[in-house]
């Protein structure tokens, strides 16, 4: 053993060997960047007791190399990585300004070329500018003798980084070169360093990349509607604020609450994808903001119906003037009596198509009297039609003129959905309930909507975007560390006393992570200011209705006085709430208090 290179208790080769091996083991073990880095310097320095070194790192232009890493035992210099403190050297420069490579640097000469060198004295080296480093020493009192500088080459041969050595030391504190038998082990050190830092860089990439495409998926699943607004990119940082501060609580039955690293990346997954089957609920239903409205807002062909049936009011008028038969007083009172009827009904049926209004039997009786009002329709309706609209019509229809009513449940209102089957797969566990016919159009049907502007259909299909989610989710391979994440995702709209979907679970079923973002999801479903079919709520009045959830057993009560007592809702608030939104608010009023238990039954007498 040489034992001016290595410490005491690191003799013999096969320790040497061992030590290195363990030391490639623990590297390719660390999941913290900033720590890999720092790890590799501090075992390489220590597995050749050198008083300091340097990580460089190559910058993406290839052409610099950067300061990653510095440490000094003797004048307590930690620099980079977890300390958090910069590094204020500038990079390395590897070429000129015009071009040419810089072998006046042994970084830069290493990175370059690719070799190992090993300097005795950096102040009898002539190969090399150490102006820099005399200077150093000048103004810290140190002396930098012995330097070894390695690169780090990756798999395919590349330098992406060198580790610099200074002042080799004996057990004794003497400073001593860089033995040759130590080189080689250095060097096999750095190239596990190296593997270690490309596999991180790759992993690191790859969640990038993932992260990236959750926010893509977000972004897109808002833009599609302006019912959604932002709702993808807010819910998931609301979920994190709340799951924060249950691991943050130490007392109470929060305290033992914890989220690993990879817990903590899953719930951040699990939320980004929360919508993700909102891509497969078509537009014309997700925007639904009339009853009649699919693509377009079918009252305009009602209007049309109505004009129609006017103007025949009209030519019946003149034509009966021709004949005569009547006087013209009577003529024209009929007129203005059955053009004001026409007028009166149809901004009758225009109001329930509104949907502001609750539907009473009374109503819903007028709107079918309206309908059966008949007109004569003269144009072929099956012409300039697309082939799946034709399938819709009934065979043997009756060619024009025809007449029919001014509003009808038609055959063809009846729309199948071509891509149910496929998305069914696997739905039996669900309880969510589907409706006989995927889609009516019905125009009747939908203007007898009670309240809203939606149908049993419509809103099946709404709802149905969480099972999708799940289906979806499900058809990714997520890694061991993310199985749960369809789950995650797919429960959000459960509700504790078991009336939720798709699952109808009860709260003792669903998670800590479930149950948080199913109050996120709500939170900022009231106080979201970007939806254009209501105004946004106030604070106090998003809390209140959220506390009337908790009575109903909706959401976990536990969880919103957490929501509550914590400042959640502050810290979101001043973040995405518009400052008209924010108003006082007492959270006295809204923290949940459970009813207090029955009295004990009495004796009977």
């Amino acid at each position: 053993m040489n034992n001016n290179t290595m410490p005491q208790n690191g003799d013999g080769r096969e320790s040497r060997f061992k030590r290195l091996i363990d030391i490639g083991i623990a590297l390719s073990a660390e999941r913290d960047y900033n720590r890999l880095l720092e790890n590799i310097l501090v075992e390489a320095k220590n597995f050749c007791n050198a008083d300091g070194g340097t990580l460089y790192l190559m910058n993406e232009d290839g052409k610099s190399l950067s300061f990653a890493i510095m440490r000094n035992d003797t004048l307590g210099i930690a620099m980079g990585g977890t300390t958090g403190k910069p590094i204020p050297f500038p990079p390395v420069k590897m070429f000129d300004d015009e071009g040419t490579p810089n072998q006046n640097n042994v970084a830069s000469l290493v990175a370059l070329t690719g070799q190992t060198i090993s300097i005795p004295d950096a102040y009898e080296s002539k190969e090399f500018d150490f102006s820099g480093t005399r200077k150093f020493d000048t103004g810290t009192g140190y002396r930098s003798k012995s330097f070894l500088t390695v690169p780090l080459k990756n798999r395919g041969n590349e330098v992406i980084g060198v580790l610099q050595l200074i002042n080799a030391r004996t057990d004794e504190n003497e400073v001593i070169i860089f033995t040759p038998d130590i080189e080689p082990l250095i060097e096999a050190l750095a190239s596990q360093a190296a593997v270690a830092l490309d596999n991180r860089s790759l992993i690191d990439a790859q969640v990038k990349l993932f992260n990236s495409f959750i926010k893509v998926i977000a972004t897109a699943i808002d833009a599609k509607s302006p019912y959604t607004g932002g709702h993808c990119l807010r819910v998931p940082e609301l979920t994190k604020m709340l799951a924060k501060a249950a691991c943050d609580e130490t007392e109470g039955q929060y305290a033992d609450f914890n989220l690993t690293h990879d817990e903590w990346y899953e719930l951040e997954v699990a939320a980004g994808l929360h919508d993700c089957g909102k891509v497969t609920t078509p537009e014309y239903i997700v925007d639904k903001a009339t009853k009649l409205e699919t693509i377009y807002n079918r009252m305009h062909e009602i209007r049309t119906r109505f004009e129609v049936l006017k103007r025949d009011v009209v030519i019946r008028y003149l034509e009966n003037r021709i004949k005569g038969e009547e006087s013209e007083a009577e003529l024209r009172e009929r007129l203005d009596a059955d053009l004001a009827q026409l007028d009166d009904d149809f901004a009758f049926v225009a109001e329930c198509n509104v949907g502001g209004e609750f539907m009473a039997p009374d109503k819903v009786e007028r709107l079918k009297k309206i309908g059966e009002r008949t007109w004569v329709r003269t144009l072929d309706d099956e012409m300039g039609l697309s082939i799946a609209e034709l399938r819709r019509y009934p065979k043997d229809r009756p060619k024009p003129p025809v007449t029919e009513f001014l509003l009808a449940d038609r055959e063809e209102h009846k729309i199948p959905h071509e891509i149910e089957n496929a998305l069914a797969v696997g739905m039996e566990e669900f309880t969510l309930k589907r409706p006989d016919l995927h889609l009516n159009l019905g125009e009747i049907y939908n203007l007898s909507i009670a309240r809203g502007t939606l149908t049993n259909e419509d809103r099946y299909h709404i709802n149905d975007h969480i099972v999708q989610t799940i289906l979806m989710l499900r058809a990714l391979p997520f890694p061991k560390t993310l199985k749960r994440v369809p789950d995650l995702a797919g429960n959000h709209h459960e509700k504790m006393d078991g009336t939720g979907y798709p699952r109808s679970k009860l709260k003792d079923d669903m998670t800590m992570p479930e149950r948080i973002m199913a109050i996120a999801d709500i939170f900022e479903a009231l106080t979201a200011a970007d939806r254009p079919y209501k105004p946004p709520k106030t604070l106090s009045e998003s809390l209140k209705i959220m506390g009337f959830m908790c009575k109903d057993k909706h959401v976990d009560p536990d969880l919103f006085n957490l929501f509550l007592t914590s400042g959640v809702w502050k810290q979101y608030a001043e973040r995405f709430l518009r400052p008209e939104q924010i108003d006082e608010v007492d959270i006295n009023k809204y923290l949940f208090k459970p009813p207090p238990p029955p009295p004990p039954p009495q004796p009977a007498a």
